[in-house]
């Protein structure tokens, strides 16, 4: 059997990308919200104690910041009995 050698193809340089101020990035332009956990689900079905466990809570009345997303809202809205956002 021939076999066929591949020519190897060099990528040009990337030019560096230029950083952007710290008042421009991402996290800065997006909005928060804060959720508190202030029930417990210990009589919660399963699926409830997931979206507590995703919204990122590992303790009772703790406060957590997510951006305000339409995934978080409604993650909030499936649990509004163990959750509420604070102003």
């Amino acid at each position: 059997m021939a076999e066929t050698k591949t020519a190897k193809t060099t990528r040009a340089a990337a030019a560096p990308k230029a950083a952007k101020p710290a008042h421009e990035s991402k996290a800065a332009a997006r909005a928060t919200i804060q959720v508190q956990w202030y029930r417990s689900a210990i009589q919660a079905p399963v699926k409830h104690k997931r979206v507590v466990k995703g919204l990122g809570f590992t303790r009772l009345n703790q406060i957590v910041v997510r951006e305000d997303t339409p995934s978080i809202r409604g993650m909030v809205r499936t649990v509004p009995h163990l959750v509420r956002i604070v102003e």
